[in-house]
């Protein structure tokens, strides 16, 4: 039996950006960006720097540093995936013009902590993972480069330790609808899991007891 503690302490990770793009899922052919980071796209830049099959990341807030603003862009992307059994993919042939409606110059604070999972061996400690995920980010250092919800939307981070103040998040408050939390791999089918979002003076709070199929 596990005597050491499962939990890890909060985290607090500044990311920043030229661009992001949190699709709708409900948006079947333009790419529409969410007003404000998903929690799956938060999880995925905590990944990005620490993932280990040992734990699982879990965001617990969002700050909103920047006031939100958007971008209206028409670019080409490639219309088909190419199979295994292809010799190659022509992509002037399936090249298509999409608009997409993205986030400009965005900053977050990303609350959040880990857990160990059942997969994590009597070597692995919440002091073990917890230092190396500060070592790595105050190094700058990942596994691949974090991204905003396409991965040309490139994220910079920074991590708060030793009680050094976060930014203060916009003061706007309002209800942002149903919003993706992340998609649930447990079922015989993918399924997207949504929760009720709201910004209060700018802080996305993120409850999974309220997230709904």
């Amino acid at each position: 039996m596990r005597d050491s503690p499962v939990k890890s302490s909060d985290f607090r990770l500044k990311v920043r950006g030229r661009n992001a793009c949190f699709t709708r899922p409900e948006m079947k052919v333009e790419r529409v960006s969410y007003d404000v980071m998903t929690p799956s796209a938060a999880r995925g830049i905590l990944e990005a720097i620490l993932w280990k099959p040992a734990i699982r990341w879990k965001v617990i807030q969002i700050d909103v540093l920047n006031p939100i603003k958007w971008e209206s862009v028409r670019r080409n992307e490639v219309g088909a995936v190419m199979s295994p059994r292809a010799n190659g993919l022509f992509i002037e042939d399936q090249r298509q013009q999409r608009a997409g409606l993205f986030l400009r110059d965005v900053a977050y604070t990303i609350h959040a902590y880990f857990e160990l999972t059942d997969k994590a061996g009597n070597e692995d400690t919440v002091v073990k993972f917890t230092e190396m995920f500060l070592r790595r980010a105050d190094k700058g250092q990942c596994f691949h480069r974090p991204y905003f919800g396409c991965r040309e939307f490139a994220a910079e981070f920074e991590v708060f330790t030793n009680g050094k103040p976060l930014p203060e998040p916009i003061s706007e408050t309002r209800d942002l609808g149903w919003m993706l939390y992340d998609m649930d791999f447990g079922g015989k089918e993918t399924m997207p899991r949504f929760f009720r979002a709201s910004l209060d003076n700018g802080r996305l709070k993120i409850d999974e007891r309220e997230v709904r199929p």
